[in-house]
């Protein structure tokens, strides 16, 4: 706790490429023009060499910012917990190599965690398309394929499930509680987008701590670039797929009941409101009305048959995942998974 009793903020933020090297710049720049300063801003570079050297040699000269390289295999839960490990903010906050935070978002954080049950607060993230505009058919209800949030979150700041983890702060206390990522969850540089480490992480802080709360506070804005490969129906169909994948991963992981709750509303709610109003839409001759509402059943179809193909390999061995915890470096134990590469 600082002296103006303001908690801390560690930020981490993790990269792995050089293509995102402007990217990186910009997402430092942001966060040390917060409002409410961050306590120090960790970059975690993924298994590149040439990555950690350049940023080593950027940042220098700085008291603020610190380069470390991921101890742990390749990975963005790696990475993360690298950062957690390092860190010595009394509030872990954690931002995406290619988003920009606006200028109280580390405020609107800080603010929510008054209350000691807090453990956890995420933000919204708003898309940058490449472009400059969003795609006529790709539907609001499906933004979380490109990192962002998505139509059907409540507004204001309230208690979630999880919170999503580009754009999201934890308590110090909810990784001794819960330990860290889940390795063999979510993203691995170039590989298959997978994703739900956060969501597995989450559940098992709530079970860990019936009391958290988890929130999202839609004032912690961040500017999230989505790059023009990511603007077309083939990355849309490989995420949804991948997105399968990961919650039979997660469910396998902390059980089908909490692990699809929410998916199950934002199924039954959320989407068939969205193939209406893309329909509706289509009737009245706006642009891509019919390609939205084919787009929402296309990305339930191929995320079911994701989930389907990592069911099966969950029970038939699947992929190892573990938890390890950041205070003392060490594995918690982990389980067995169905969503691979």
């Amino acid at each position: 706790m600082s002296e103006s009793g303001i908690p801390g903020v560690s930020v981490v933020i993790c990269a792995y490429t050089e293509d995102r090297w402007e990217d990186v710049l910009a997402a430092v720049a942001s966060v040390r023009a917060q409002s409410r300063p961050a306590l120090e801003i960790l970059l975690v570079v993924d298994h590149n060499q040439a990555l950690l050297d350049r940023l080593g040699e950027e940042y220098k000269e700085t008291g603020d910012v610190r380069v470390l390289a991921n101890a742990g295999p390749r990975g963005l839960s790696a990475g993360r917990n690298t950062g957690i490990a390092a860190s010595r903010g009394e509030i872990v906050a954690f931002l995406d190599d290619d988003a920009v935070a606006e200028r109280d978002w580390l405020r609107r954080f800080t603010e929510a965690y008054a209350d000691p049950r807090v453990m956890a607060v995420g933000g919204r993230t708003e898309p940058v398309w490449a472009s400059g505009r969003r795609p006529a058919w790709f539907p609001e209800e499906f933004d979380w394929v490109v990192g962002c949030t998505y139509r059907g979150l409540p507004p204001g700041r309230v208690r979630v499930r999880n919170v999503l983890g580009g754009n999201a702060s934890f308590r110090r206390s909810a990784f001794d509680a819960a330990g860290g990522f889940a390795t063999g969850i979510g993203r691995d540089g170039n590989k298959r987008p997978l994703g739900g480490e956060e969501t597995e992480l989450c559940i098992r802080l709530s079970r860990a701590r019936p009391d958290a709360v988890l929130l999202i506070d839609d004032r912690a804005v961040i500017h999230h670039r989505v790059p023009g490969t990511r603007e077309h129906f083939r990355y849309f169909r490989t995420r949804t797929y991948a997105e399968g994948l990961s919650k039979a991963l997660v469910a396998r992981s902390v059980g089908a009941e909490k692990g699809l709750a929410s998916e199950r509303r934002y199924t039954t709610r959320v989407l068939p409101a969205g193939v209406a109003r893309g329909l509706r839409d289509a009737l009245l001759a706006r642009p891509g009305g019919a390609g939205r509402a084919g787009a929402i059943v296309a990305g339930v179809l191929t995320a079911a048959g994701g989930y389907v193909v990592g069911s099966v390999r969950a029970r038939r061995g699947g992929v190892t995942f573990s938890v390890v915890d950041v205070a003392g470096g060490g594995p918690r134990g982990g389980g067995r998974g169905g969503a691979g590469d």
